[in-house]
């Protein structure tokens, strides 16, 4: 594949998550997060087993970004107990990947996976009831 493929694929990847983010809401955004999350997952996992160190650590960089965006996004007045284990849960897969990184451990990305699954699927779930309190929110108003 050319450079200019691959810099024009690039371009089209990043305008449409561009567009997608600015069309988003609160929700969609924390989804966009966990998905990107399993994404880099993923891609860190390629990485290693192709021994590409330089996108191995540009990965893992963007999957622990990713984390902290995820532990800001909490908002510990509303469930204290909830969003502190959460609070929780984030570090503890940041410092797995952290250990994946430093010692190419496929089963540490593995354990990742499975703790950040539930969460992704928990949200996914609660976008319908969601979108029904926004609406009756407005509707209010």
């Amino acid at each position: 594949m050319s450079y200019m493929m691959r810099n024009g694929s690039a371009l089209y990847a990043q305008t449409r998550a561009q567009g997608s983010i600015e069309g988003a809401d609160r929700h969609q955004l924390l989804a966009m997060l966990l998905d990107g999350l399993v994404d880099r997952i993923a891609q860190a996992r390629g990485h290693i087993l192709h021994k590409d160190v330089p996108a191995k650590g540009s990965t893992f960089r963007k999957a622990i970004g990713i984390l902290g965006e995820l532990r800001q996004s909490l908002d510990h007045s509303v469930e204290p107990t909830l969003t502190g284990r959460l609070d929780a849960l984030y570090d503890y897969i940041t410092r797995r990947l952290l250990h994946a990184q430093l010692h190419d451990d496929l089963r540490a990305l593995d354990e990742c996976e499975r703790l950040i699954a539930p969460i992704r699927e928990a949200w996914r779930a609660i976008r319908e009831p969601y979108l029904a309190e926004l609406a009756q929110t407005k509707a209010k108003a």
